[in-house]
């Protein structure tokens, strides 16, 4: 049986399961079973997962497998299932995918990519010039924090921090936002070098969190290979052991997507099943042994396409160089924006709206009202048509909107594009993040109020004195004319102090008297504790009006209620397996004073669902002046079953 490949740091694949059908399917290519076509495209249109570029050997066999697991005869019947299950699209997806992510995993084409590539890379860029990495297939984010903990080596903390921007992509929301939160145990950091995970970690008891002033350059967002745009102008872009799962066709516009990507000088690194042998036009190999790859430079034609067939904007035509490079200024905008026509198509999405927003240059062409971005978090509908008839911009104020495990506050204004005779060419819409300035904002209004309130309090605090003031030197005339009262009443005062001080005596006397009782009280609490606990019978005080005061621990073995959950409740609402019911006119006869203990036997259930048979002992308690000051029961399980408990109905 031939060994599974191994899969590379940071990519999230479809499966192979090895056996004896490999050999047969590499041989024999099984013609395309509609059926199967039609659930992949329902995946790719219900949920954004687009597998009908991957190998079809490895799908219908996992596919397969989740039909049987969930007993599904054929992929019609599946298809319906996932219709009337939702919940299965996640098991679906965890069947077909996997994460197979690590730090520094294989570790010797990490070293070369730090002692030759990397270095080389820093070279060639200028001292300010900003660095930009693309970790395509990033998984839980292992990968983009290796290549952040490389760069910051070679760098500094500093520099890394001023120039270094890491772009993690998946397609797995579940992954990203575990990266997001970069919070990894013993096992995970397990390959990170001692000296780097005391560098770059932070230890929080078990688990060990990635330094957060370094965590702000690397951005993690949803992106699919198979039909997203790339991130552009890369200098490295990291993509390890996916592309072999794919189809021939899917790899080659795969690959011409990151020929298109990285930089004039930019490196591919590859897993170390991907030789890219025959796209040799695109890429040269820098170091074949560690799938480490060059960009061969191409010419492009003039207006000609390179991701896609263009797509036509109102007054036709395709854009020329000028066109171009205000193509490329909205792409690379720092705020996530849309563009849409006057009769709502999309006509452009930048990377900030991509990532921020989940669109992708996919949906050019498509109706605005048909993106959940129209209606979700806000509805943009209505504020496009006031803006388009007012010719005026629009703001739609703040919004929050969530994003995996985050919480941020959008601004979105939406501004008309006019023509030189006034007519509406479409909108834009920008998506400003100002989360972190409406929190500054939020805590400046707090600390603002917090100042007027103390400035407030100091004027009224000043007024006071003031007052005060008047009356102290009023008052400083009448003490001088009562001095001589007051040393004739010393005299009186001193006999007083003396009496005092015979009091102080005998309250103390009483409160050494108050603490011995009450220690004497203590004592008690803790002996009738104690015997309470000791008791092998479950032991109920009620008051009179039937609240429980007491409840032992037998009591719990036998009734499963904790003292805590009973005591202060009406004792014939708790949910016991005894019939209260039942328990109920013995009760009221020993709270009315019929003297004597009283005894019943009762089927019942205990905590555990058996059937048992209960004697219950109902004796009053008597208070000081001889009235009923309550109830006490003793319940006990009785040895001998009575006939009613059901024990010899089995």
């Amino acid at each position: 049986m031939a060994p599974h490949p191994a899969d590379e740091t940071g990519t999230r694949i479809a499966t192979r399961v090895p056996g004896a059908g490999a050999a047969r399917d590499a041989v024999l290519v099984p013609e395309p079973d509609p059926a199967f076509e039609t659930l992949l495209v329902h995946l790719r249109d219900s949920r954004g997962f687009d597998f009908t570029g991957y190998k079809r050997t490895s799908l219908v066999r996992r596919i397969d497998r989740r039909l049987g697991q969930v007993g599904c005869s054929d992929y019609a019947d599946y298809l319906d299932y996932l219709e009337l299950h939702r919940e299965e699209f996640t098991a679906l997806f965890n069947t077909i995918l996997i994460n197979v992510t690590g730090f520094f995993r294989d570790p010797e084409p990490w070293e070369f990519l730090r002692a030759q590539v990397l270095p080389g890379l820093l070279a060639g860029k200028g001292a300010n010039e900003p660095i930009r990495v693309w970790s395509a297939g990033c998984a839980s984010g292992q990968e983009a924090y290796t290549l952040a903990m490389l760069l910051a080596e070679l760098m500094g903390a500093d520099e890394f921090r001023r120039r270094v921007k890491i772009y993690a992509t998946d397609v797995d929301e579940e992954g990203l936002i575990q990266a997001r939160h970069a919070v990894y145990d013993e096992r995970e950091v397990r390959a990170v070098p001692a000296a780097l995970l005391e560098r770059y970690f932070e230890r929080q008891g078990q688990t060990h969190t990635f330094r957060k002033d370094l965590r702000r350059s690397v951005i993690f967002g949803r992106n699919d290979l198979v039909q997203d745009a790339p991130i552009s102008r890369v200098d490295m872009l990291v993509c390890r052991n996916t592309l072999m799962y794919l189809t021939a066709e899917t790899q080659a516009r795969i690959l011409s997507r990151f020929h298109f990507a990285l930089t004039t000088s930019g490196a591919l690194f590859l897993g170390k099943a991907e030789m890219l042998l025959s796209h040799s036009g695109l890429f040269t190999p820098i170091d074949l042994k560690h799938r480490v790859f060059r960009k061969v430079p191409r010419p492009v034609a003039a207006g000609a396409p390179v991701l896609a067939d263009p797509i036509t904007l109102p007054g036709g035509g395709n854009p020329g160089g000028l066109d171009r490079i205000r193509d490329e200024a909205l792409l690379a905008g720092p705020v996530a924006q849309l563009v849409v026509t006057a009769d709502g198509t999309v006509a452009a999405v930048n990377h900030q709206a991509e990532m921020l927003l989940g669109v992708s240059t996919r949906d050019k062409g498509r109706p605005f009202r048909d993106l959940e971005v129209s209606y979700r978090p806000l509805e943009l509908r209505r504020f496009i048509e006031q803006a388009q008839v007012e010719r005026r911009t629009v703001r739609a104020g703040d919004t929050v909107f969530h994003r995996g495990g985050e919480q941020l506050t959008l601004e979105v204004q939406i501004t008309p594009l006019v023509d030189h005779d006034s007519g509406v060419l479409g909108v834009t819409v920008a998506f400003h993040d100002v989360t972190e300035s409406r929190r500054l904002q939020a805590e400046l209004e707090a600390t603002h109020r917090q100042l007027e309130a103390a400035y407030e309090e100091l004027q009224s605090i000043n007024e006071e004195l003031e007052t005060t003031n008047e009356e102290l030197q009023s008052t400083v005339e009448e003490l001088e004319t009562t001095n001589e009262e007051l040393q004739s009443t010393n005299e009186e005062l001193e006999t007083m102090n003396e009496e005092l001080q015979s009091t102080n005596d005998e309250l103390q006397a009483i409160n050494d008297e108050l603490q011995d009782r009450t220690g004497q009280l203590d004592e008690s609490n803790a002996f009738l504790e104690a015997i309470l606990t000791g008791l092998r019978a479950g032991v109920v005080v009620l008051a009179p009006d039937m609240s429980v005061r007491v409840w032992n621990q037998e009591a719990h073995e036998l009734w499963g209620l904790r003292p805590e959950e009973t005591i202060g409740r009406h004792f014939l609402t708790l949910d016991i397996g005894l019939p209260l019911e039942e328990l109920a006119p013995m009760i009221r006869r020993a709270l009315g004073g019929e003297p004597g203990p009283q005894e019943l036997a009762l089927p019942a259930v205990n905590r555990r669902g058996r059937r048992i048979g209960v004697r219950v002992l109902g004796s009053p308690l008597t208070g000081y002046d001889d009235r009923p000051a309550g109830v006490i029961l003793m319940m006990e399980q009785d040895g001998h079953a009575d006939a009613r408990t059901g024990d010899g109905a089995s």
